[in-house]
């Protein structure tokens, strides 16, 4: 690990009433004190004695004073400073944070200025990776930052502080206590092989790990499935052919125009993707260009787009046209998208009586269906319950559990999960006890990555490489 004194600007870009410098490592308080002048008489003052002032200051106290540029001698800001001595703070190092004045010139003057005396400007994420090095997080609970960071709803950032507070760390540990406590058994059983068959209970073993590991693996593997997006969000398109209505939608369901609505078939020739919120749900929804068949370059270009947007989907809104009956290109649209989880949305019920139905073909699967008018608002409600649950069933209204893995750690409990109801087996058939015992292992390695224990660097390089979002990096 590199234990050089790190420091960074903590807070967003733009101006404001408050900008942060962090500044973390063993030289932090030396660092600060050769350019912070305290207000007022210095109590304890060290300067002289080779010590800077700083260490002579109460621990997690603001203390008032200014940047001072003693080279150019100058001033830089009026700031209120914070000591925190180890291992009381984030990263379990001595931190200082210089409260600050917010705007990209006085930050990066002062941000400059420290690292003249000597620290490393911070890579991505680096606070919280020195806080999962020094022992004070997980890997879980790292993930968590990010996710709190990139929280979209109330819901996604329940999830996230759940994740923060160990909650997904302690259901891990537990499967892994179980596990150890089995491959202690083999183990024992290989080292005293004349008497294993008296000691090693096998029925009580696979008891364990069926209707406890396993149990437990497939109950974390299935909240991800059924519940994931309400963390991750829901990616949905709404595609149709030209005119039947989904710009009117895009723009009821965000409640702003944000769509070009005519009756000119075609308006739409560009994707358009915008963010909103349904029953708690993060969901980034696209407007396409209407699905046919067009000579216009450009036209085909934002079809050609909403077929790869389409493809990536979790979630499709396929409109129809309640007042005209189905085309051929309506046919060619749900071909392409048969494979999807999909809504029929049909619309323009206002120029329809109360009582009608369209007639669905048979080869369409009985789609799930809705009906509304997108230009008076009709059947949105319907639409949004709809959404929830397809997306995530009973977790749209059940959310008391927020213990909700991410795909990394659902690929690692799979692994995990493959492994252990093939020991089951081994030991049905008395395999090998080496044998068992390496697979309980491997079993084990791969729990140990969810957590840290046994993760790999590049994974581990990769995770804090999120803590980078378009041109700003969280520490």
């Amino acid at each position: 690990m590199d234990i050089a004194t790190i420091a960074a600007i903590a807070t967003p870009t733009g101006r404001g009433g408050i900008g942060i410098i962090k500044i973390s490592g063993k030289n932090a308080f030396s660092i600060a004190a050769s350019v912070f002048k305290k207000s007022g008489p210095v109590i304890g003052d060290l300067e002289g004695k080779g010590e800077p002032f700083l260490f002579s200051l109460k621990s997690h106290r603001l203390y008032h004073g200014h940047i001072v540029d003693k080279e150019k001698g100058r001033v830089l800001d009026e700031v209120l400073l914070s000591v925190m001595v180890a291992p009381r703070t984030y990263t379990m190092e001595d931190v200082v944070e210089i409260n600050t004045h917010s705007g990209p010139v006085v930050l990066t003057t002062i941000l400059d200025l420290v690292l003249k005396q000597g620290a490393k400007l911070a890579e991505p994420g680096e606070f919280t990776q020195r806080a999962y090095l020094n022992g004070r997080i997980d890997l879980t609970q790292a993930e968590a930052v990010i996710d709190i960071i990139n929280s979209k709803t109330e819901r996604s950032l329940e999830i996230a502080t759940s994740h923060i507070k160990g909650g997904l760390k302690k259901k891990i540990e537990a499967i892994r206590g179980d596990l150890v406590d089995i491959l202690v058994e083999i183990e024992t059983a290989i080292d005293f092989s004349d008497d294993a068959g008296e000691s090693f209970n096998s029925e009580r073993i696979v008891e364990t790990l069926e209707r406890v590991i396993v149990d437990n693996l497939e109950g974390l593997i299935e909240k991800y499935q059924n519940a994931h997006v309400l963390r991750d969000g829901l990616k949905m398109v709404v595609v149709g052919r030209p005119n039947v209505g989904k710009s009117s939608l895009m723009n009821r369901l965000i409640q702003e125009d944000r769509a070009i609505v005519t009756p000119i078939p075609g308006t739409t020739r560009d994707l358009i993707e915008e963010t909103l919120n349904i029953h708690g749900i993060p969901v980034k929804i696209a407007d396409t260009a209407g699905l046919h068949e067009t000579d216009d370059p450009i036209e085909a270009m934002g079809i050609e787009k909403a077929e790869e947007y389409i493809s990536d989907s979790d979630l499709i809104l396929f409109m129809v046209d309640a007042s005209d009956p189905l085309t051929g290109e309506d046919y060619k649209i749900y071909k392409k998208i048969r494979n999807k989880r999909l809504i029929l949305v049909i619309n323009k019920s206002d120029l329809v009586e109360d009582n009608f139905k369209i007639d669905i073909p048979d080869s369409w699967n009985k789609p799930e269906r809705i009906k509304i008018s997108a230009l008076y608002g009709r059947g949105l409600n319907e639409l949004k319950d709809l959404i929830v649950k397809l997306s995530i069933g009973e977790y749209g209204i059940e959310v008391q559990n927020k213990i909700i893995p991410n795909l990394r750690q659902k690929m690692a409990l799979e692994r995990s999960l493959g492994i252990c109801v093939a020991v089951v087996q081994e030991i049905k058939k008395e395999k090998s006890f080496e044998f068992i015992a390496m697979d309980i292992k491997e079993a084990l390695d791969s729990i140990g990555e969810i957590i840290g224990d046994t993760a790999k660097d590049d994974v581990i390089d990769q995770i804090f490489s999120r803590f980078c979002i378009g041109k700003w990096c969280f520490t």
